[in-house]
């Protein structure tokens, strides 16, 4: 939701936002038109409430011979007011309709268009060269299911497609890699918490996850709340209505939850393991923050992605998003994306946004400054590990005999081990069970 008086002042600036995003300028014009009427209609029912409360104040001063007729009037007036109240409303729904339905005004520096418009950052580390190694890797579902570290097959018996089991050392991987995650954000001064996974419409809607891709959400109708596919959610969600003390930095918090998401419109896309699937663990930062403090701190969001990313030792790259493949709630969006040796190509790991004050003027989220006054807050969040992180690390990782190195920062979360063996397969004489990590360390 937009600062109307922005909008009313710099009208050119939003329709310029909505041209980079490649929407409809047009919706400005809308917002305007709603705003006027909005107003126009207060006015006048502010005015002639005035006038009934008036002509009722004179009813006990008017002599018996002139009551009769200012109490009809004031029935009338009554009667007008009921009405005008009601259009009154009714306006200021539609104002709120028409502001709803303009994406977050983008910042500087992101780049205009769509989803292949990106300008890249920084590119950081250098692919391993399989082919000197001698060996030509394998995808990372083929690498899983060599350690035993994934079972799609009976995920989908269970629950259908794009659903799975991680097992073994793969749920210990996913543990490790989240527990590394929160231990970091703790060191950086975040809290910590495990989220509520259900949500309010009011909470769903005010982060503006209920926009043009609200298919891409489960919605439980028996009980009229909705699954997150981001704890981004239930954080943002976290000071609904609340008037927070910034005065001594951000407030910055992080998130462990499940994630649900319907892959809505993405049929036939990576179909093969874990890269795009309904069901995933993840661990997210979030951050209150002055609105004048947002970029700064969307910079140092994205600096604790790359710590992160350093510790598993994957080459990444870095890219600015365009305008048009923003959520609707981002004003600048920057994502890491790891390198996929089997697919030559680079993989969306984390992201982080600047949400400026979009989300925090629907949730109701407002900052008090040392004078007394109150501003809205601003939002920023970013991902800090999740599940798809196996991906790239079982491709990166993957060795010739089969075997996954283990990065160094991740070896005291799973009990030293510097590397993991494949498991033999079953029929084999010393039965090895699934995603044993019996003997593999180095």
């Amino acid at each position: 939701m937009l600062d109307i008086r922005f909008v009313r002042e710099n009208p050119e600036v939003v329709r310029e936002s909505q041209r980079r995003r490649g929407n409809d300028p047009a919706s400005v014009d809308a917002l305007l038109a709603a705003d006027d009427a909005r107003r126009t209609s207060l006015q006048t029912f502010e005015a002639k409430r005035a006038e009934q409360k008036e002509v009722s104040r004179s009813v006990g001063k008017a002599s018996k011979e002139e009551r009769p007729a200012i109490l009809e009037k004031a029935k009338a007036l009554a009667v007008e007011v009921k009405t005008l109240e009601a259009e009154a409303a009714a306006a200021e729904e539609a104002y709120k309709k028409a502001n709803m339905a303009i994406e977050n005004i983008v910042l500087d520096g992101v780049p205009a268009g769509g989803e292949d418009d990106y300008e890249v950052v920084d590119v950081i580390g250098t692919p391993r060269d399989f082919e000197a190694e001698g060996f030509t890797p394998k995808d990372h579902l083929d690498v899983a299911e060599g350690l035993g570290a994934v079972d799609m097959e009976r995920g989908a018996k269970v629950s259908g497609s794009r659903f799975y089991y991680l097992t073994g050392i793969g749920a210990r991987l996913e543990l490790a890699l989240l527990t590394m995650a929160w231990d970091q954000a703790e060191e950086h001064g975040f809290t910590v918490m495990t989220t509520p996974t259900l949500v309010n419409p009011d909470i769903m809607s005010g982060t503006g996850f209920l926009g043009e891709h609200s298919d891409e959400i489960y919605y439980l109708p028996a009980d009229n709340q909705y699954l997150v596919g981001t704890s981004e959610v239930a954080l943002a969600g976290f000071h609904k209505d609340e008037i927070l003390d910034l005065s001594n930095g951000p407030e910055k918090l992080s998130g462990w939850s499940a994630c649900y998401r319907r892959e809505a419109g993405s049929y036939g896309k990576d179909t093969r393991g874990i890269i795009r699937v309904h069901q995933f663990n993840k661990v997210e930062m979030f951050v209150y923050s002055r609105e004048e403090d947002s970029v700064a701190c969307h910079q140092k969001l994205l600096a604790m992605e790359k710590e992160m990313l350093a510790k598993v030792e994957l080459p990444y790259r870095i890219i600015n998003t365009a305008a048009g493949d923003l959520g609707s709630s981002a004003a600048q969006k920057f994502d890491c994306e790891a390198w996929l040796p089997t697919q030559h190509r680079y993989l969306e790991l984390t992201s982080t946004s600047n949400c400026t004050t979009y989300q925090a003027r629907r949730l109701g989220i407002r900052e008090r400054r040392e004078d007394g006054s109150t501003h809205q807050a601003a939002t920023l969040n970013g991902t800090l590990a999740t599940t798809r992180w196996l991906v790239a690390m079982l491709e990166n990782h993957q060795q010739a005999d089969g075997s996954l190195y283990i990065p160094k920062a991740l070896r005291p979360y799973l009990g030293g081990i510097e590397s993991v063996a494949p498991i033999k397969r079953a029929g084999k004489q010393d039965g090895a069970k699934p995603g044993s990590t019996s003997g593999a360390a180095k």
